[in-house]
């Protein structure tokens, strides 16, 4: 049979589910454009700003002005994960395994979808008519890991002033002020940010209640928690970014699906098998900021 992975799905066995510890599912999917594709490979248009132009004479010719436009392209991937159930294993275990293992694959799909968003966040994206021109995140969209406000530059993990920086660097490009903006850190960062804080100031009771698990968001971003975001481990430097929904999308060309038979070449074991066809890209630089971290003890 096949089963079809939804939030229903999930709520049934969750209860059930004796799991070790591990980022269940996708934590990036809600904060991103999605959309779904036909193919291997789809192209997304980018139409930049015009500017209007003074009329300066009479019956003069009809402006005819250069819109900027430029594609970027997404290449699918396939990912899949399956394993065995014996018979021996049903027979041992007091509830169906397999909905189990269907449950872990499923999280272990989100995880995935999750790694291709990160890798388009900060890494190359594949741009003009035929995507063939890689695009790097510019200078002017990142924060450095030695970034202050003032003084002496110094390596420093998440501070108030690298929030700072990096919203201004959103709001200066003039990003929809409408649009949610959110930024993906690992749990160092968010304990980086209550330390950096006077007990008494303004900002402490907001990231402790950001720490405490009560909100999610402060100084404007929605806060999402992933260890999954790139560690230089010889230099203990995290790459973490934030950025609005349209500043990302993933390509969905089949959303993860189970399928749960029985395999007679197997001696009737049964099979879960999980498969998902998805992409990634960044859709405009100006949408995201990288903000390097150190972790160091």
């Amino acid at each position: 049979m096949s089963v079809q992975i939804t939030t229903a799905f999930v709520e049934q066995y969750r209860d059930n589910l004796m799991s070790l510890v591990q980022q269940k599912g996708s934590r990036l999917r809600p904060h991103v454009e999605e959309e779904d594709v036909t193919g291997k490979t789809a192209f997304f248009e980018q139409v930049g700003a015009v500017e209007a132009q003074t009329v300066t004479n009479r019956h003069g010719d009809s402006p005819l002005n250069t819109t900027p436009h430029a594609r970027r392209r997404v290449t699918l991937v396939t990912k899949e994960l399956g394993d065995l159930v014996d018979r021996a294993d049903k027979v041992r275990t007091l509830v169906e395994p397999t909905s189990k293992y269907a449950l872990a694959q499923m999280w272990g799909m989100g995880r995935a979808m999750d790694d291709a968003l990160i890798t388009a966040a900060t890494g190359s994206a594949d741009t003009g008519v035929d995507g063939s021109t890689a695009t790097t995140l510019p200078a002017t969209q990142k924060v450095a890991v030695d970034y202050v406000e003032s003084g002496s530059a110094a390596n420093s993990g998440l501070t108030i002033g690298k929030l700072r920086k990096a919203k201004a660097i959103l709001r200066a490009n003039e990003v929809d002020p409408d649009e949610a903006m959110f930024f993906a850190v690992a749990w160092q960062q968010i304990q980086d940010l209550l330390a950096t804080t006077q007990v008494g100031s303004a900002d402490y009771n907001s990231i402790k209640a950001l720490v405490d698990g009560e909100v999610s968001r402060f100084m404007g971003f929605d806060f999402v928690n992933t260890e999954r975001l790139a560690l230089n481990t010889s230099t203990d430097v995290r790459t973490c970014f934030c950025g609005v929904s349209s500043g990302l999308v993933l390509a969905i060309g089949d959303d993860p699906t189970v399928k749960i038979s029985e395999r007679a070449d197997k001696r009737y074991s049964t099979y879960v098998y999980s498969a998902m066809d998805i992409g990634a890209t960044r859709l405009e630089e100006e949408k995201i900021v990288q903000v390097l971290c150190d972790e160091s003890p």
